[in-house]
């Protein structure tokens, strides 16, 4: 991108880092007094009463920010981005104070991924990398195929977000690979959103890696996801074009995340057992149960994420080689990640 004021962007992040750090330090001080906490039970992988929905000020950061950015920096703001993401933040606010029902959820993620497509629109082909070919979908099953990626990570993060560290590490690696895809591509709105997420998410870390001081909430785990999910439908509205290979980059920068949860579902659908019942059975829970630290399955979790968002940006930037190590990559992680998830240490 020529002429684009880096400098500005720079004091940009720094101050969206340093707005959520002390942010999350004030917030954590307002949930104590007020008692807002995290009681430890049976499924939890905590093991004292710990301050939630610190997320809040993930959300609070990232939002006013791209408001304000959008007319710093002057690119058109999607109000689709911006409403459904406030949509989601408030119903995982709800449910972090009142605990409300997964179908009520659902039926508000759909509503927010909805907002999204109808003002970025969505995919009528995808990119099939190992045939070198795109494959026309129709604007009909586009949409339904949107809106079910959308609403599936805005639940994976929700998922994932179960030991200290694991989800923001994730949000950060996926934000910096995002920003950087921007800047390459010329994509501003995605560039200043991705930069700004990953380093409100960086600021939200530092109070939330082992042994976290304060909880991310579904606040924040579902506020990434769909800030992440949407990541590629604005990049698509911004580059003007049919980019059938941006849903592909989408899921890649947060693979291990769509792996977790797809492996545990797959896994308990198999089983017999409630898909929908709370539970342990997450691969970075049955690494947690192993014995493994809280921040040695999050470092895990985001070397993998920082080696295949390389790869893939490599790929996309000068192909060749870099094609095969993506494919490598994403065989050797996926191939790894699940070993995980079977095994039986004894």
């Amino acid at each position: 991108m020529t002429s684009w004021p880096l400098v500005s962007t720079v004091y940009l992040f720094i101050s969206a880092f340093a707005a959520s750090w002390i942010g999350v330090a004030l917030f954590r001080r307002w949930t104590i007094r007020r008692g807002f906490l995290d009681i430890p039970n049976v499924r939890s992988s905590h093991s004292t009463p710990t301050p939630r929905g610190g997320g809040l000020i993930i959300v609070l950061v990232c939002l006013v920010c791209y408001w304000a950015t959008a007319f710093l920096f002057q690119f058109e703001i999607s109000w689709g981005y911006f409403l459904g993401a406030l949509l989601v933040a408030t119903v995982g606010w709800l449910d972090d104070i009142y605990s409300l029902g997964f179908t009520i959820r659902l039926l508000v993620h759909a509503a927010a991924a909805s907002i999204l497509i109808s003002d970025v629109g969505s995919w009528s082909e995808f990119f099939i990398p190992l045939a070198s070919i795109s494959i026309p979908v129709g604007s009909v099953l586009g949409i339904f195929l949107a809106v079910v990626w959308v609403v599936w990570l805005v639940n994976a993060f929700n998922f994932i977000d179960g030991i200290d560290g694991i989800a923001a590490l994730q949000a950060i690696v996926a934000g910096l690979a995002w920003a950087v895809l921007g800047y390459t591509f010329g994509f501003h709105g995605v560039f200043l959103l991705a930069g700004v997420l990953a380093s409100a998410s960086a600021g939200f870390l530092i109070h939330n890696w082992q042994p976290a001081k304060i909880f991310m909430g579904d606040v924040g785990s579902s506020f990434l996801g769909f800030t992440l999910a949407a990541m590629p439908l604005l990049a698509r509205s911004e580059s003007k074009l049919e980019s059938p290979i941006l849903p592909l980059i989408g899921v890649a920068f947060v693979w291990l995340v769509v792996l977790d949860t797809v492996f545990t579902r797959a896994k308990r659908v198999l089983s017999g057992q409630n898909v929908l019942e709370a539970h342990r059975e997450h691969i970075y829970q049955k690494l947690t149960l192993e014995g493994k630290k809280h921040a040695t399955v999050a470092l895990m979790y985001g070397s993998a994420a920082v080696f295949l968002s390389l790869a893939v940006l490599f790929a996309v930037v000068y192909s060749g080689i870099y094609d095969v190590l993506v494919l490598f990559s994403f065989v050797l992680l996926t191939f790894l990640f699940t070993y995980f998830g079977v095994r039986k240490k004894h």
